[in-house]
Formats: structure tokens, C-alpha cells, sequence
């Protein structure tokens, strides 16, 4: 038989991959615990998305992932009256079913989405913890272990898509970050199975690469682009032509500043 330690690193194993880098992992079970709705802010690709979905798989809660978007309705996360079978039938939406199952809702880059879409959180952000249907009628009080966590990059938004504070202060906040270079270079070594020292020299040339955000770069190189590069480069594709792919091409339209990427990256790999 499996010792209790034995069952503990198989049950790890089988979780979404994630490497802490602080004690988010306690602060998101504490807030589960508490009730309490949780909004996640840190740059693209730092790894918001995968810690959620680690922590409802540690949590064994069932995780409902909206994308947010220009065109997101309040009813495309509560629900509508669909057609089927010749006949009219209500269709919960993701936020209604986790509410319903008690899972794990969680909205990507909230500010993207329609300013109707915070009013329908706005209940379930508080001590009522509710969520009104009104074409249906229902009141539904979302059970203990629901949660309610959303997410957005505060690098990126501007005067015309920001949370208004009222609806920021409805939640509990942890600030993400890239990870520090040794354990993102980890990180990329496991994701991509690329050797640790070629997964090192990616990460630093990216960390060089970070410090041009805000004068070159809108955006700076997340570790997602890291292993989409080791893996890769993992397949055989050379060097050069991977980085260029997943190190540049993403992050810029502009030639001049495409070919200043491109400088940096040949004096580091030749």
C-alpha cells in the first residue's frame, strides 16, 4: 500500500503545473476558505491562468475560465433562452453553473469585457454572495465552496479600460510578477524539456529583453513566450529562427525595432 507521503507527491504530480514563487498558493486557499472573491493583476504570461487552474485542481473544485472580451454580455455569463429541440429552454452560462456546482469561476482580463458584466459581480462580491436572474426569476445564493476570481494586466489598460475602484476594492488582490531567473529558467526546463542551461540563456536574454518595455515595447516577454521558444528549439528548429518567431515577431510591427531584438539576440547565442 501507498504511504500518505507517497499518495502526496502522486497527487502533486497529477496537478497543472505550477511554481510558486511566494505564498499565493496559501493566500488563494485562504481566501477560498473565507469566501472571499480574489482578483489576480500581473503582466501577459506570467502565469495567472495556470495557478488558477492549479489551485482548483488542488482545491477539487470544478473551474469555469471566461475570456474576456470587447463583446462579453451579462448573458453570456448568466444565461439565456436558447431553441432546442423545437422547444424554448433556459441555458445556464458559466458563471451560473459554477454558482450552481459550487466551482470556480474565473474571468481573464475582466477590464476587457463590457461594463454590464461587473454590475451581475457586483452581488456576488460581498456578504450576499447572490446572483439575481432575471429572466428567469431565480435568487441563487452561491454555496460555501464557490469563488468568484478574475484577473487583468495593469501594465496594459488605460483611462478607457480600467476597474472603477468601487469594484476594485470588492476583492481581495495579489500582484503577479515574472518569476525570479533562476526559477523561471526552471520553469522553462520542465515546460519545454529543453537542457537547464539553454533554458538559462533564454531567460536571461529575456530579462534583457524586459527592460526595453515601455520604450520599444508595449508589452514585455512573458515566460509563456520562453518555453513556446525552448520547445522549439527542443524540436530542432535553430536557434535564431525560434527566437525570432516567439521573441520578436510577437512583441513588435516595427522593422527598427524587430532588428534591435534581433541584435541582442545574436550577441547572446552568435
Amino acid at each position: 500500500m501507498q504511504s500518505a507521503t507517497e499518495r502526496t507527491e502522486r497527487d502533486e504530480r497529477e496537478l497543472p503545473y505550477y511554481q510558486p514563487t511566494g505564498s499565493e498558493c496559501e493566500l488563494f486557499r485562504h481566501a477560498h476558505e473565507q469566501r472571499l472573491p480574489l482578483l489576480l493583476k500581473g503582466p501577459t504570461g506570467c502565469g495567472k491562468t495556470r495557478f488558477v487552474s492549479h489551485m482548483a485542481a488542488r482545491l477539487g473544485r470544478p473551474l469555469f475560465t471566461i475570456a474576456c472580451h470587447d463583446d462579453l454580455t451579462s448573458a453570456d455569463l448568466t444565461g439565456r433562452y436558447l431553441l432546442q429541440g423545437g422547444e424554448t429552454q433556459w441555458v445556464d452560462g458559466p458563471l451560473t453553473r459554477a454558482v450552481r456546482e459550487g466551482g470556480i469561476c474565473y474571468l481573464d482580463e475582466v477590464v476587457e469585457a463590457r461594463k454590464d458584466v461587473t454590475v451581475v459581480l457586483h452581488p456576488l462580491t460581498d456578504d450576499r454572495r447572490l446572483l439575481p436572474l432575471e429572466r428567469t426569476g431565480e435568487l441563487l445564493e452561491a454555496p460555501p465552496d464557490f469563488m468568484l476570481v478574475v484577473s487583468y494586466n495593469p501594465g496594459y489598460q488605460h483611462i478607457l479600460k480600467s476597474l472603477k475602484p468601487s469594484t476594485r476594492q470588492r476583492f481581495v488582490a495579489l500582484e503577479f510578477g515574472f518569476p525570479p531567473p533562476r526559477e523561471e529558467a526552471a520553469i522553462v526546463a520542465l515546460e519545454s524539456g529543453l537542457q537547464r542551461e539553454q533554458c538559462t540563456a533564454l531567460v536571461n536574454l529575456a530579462t534583457r529583453l524586459r527592460e526595453l518595455k515601455g520604450q520599444d515595447l508595449e508589452e514585455a516577454v512573458s515566460t509563456r513566450l520562453i518555453v513556446y521558444c525552448a520547445s522549439l528549439i527542443r524540436a530542432g528548429v535553430p536557434i535564431l529562427e525560434a527566437t525570432r518567431c516567439t521573441l520578436v515577431e510577437p512583441l513588435s510591427d516595427d522593422d527598427d525595432v524587430k532588428d534591435g531584438l534581433m541584435e541582442a539576440i545574436r550577441a547572446t547565442f552568435g
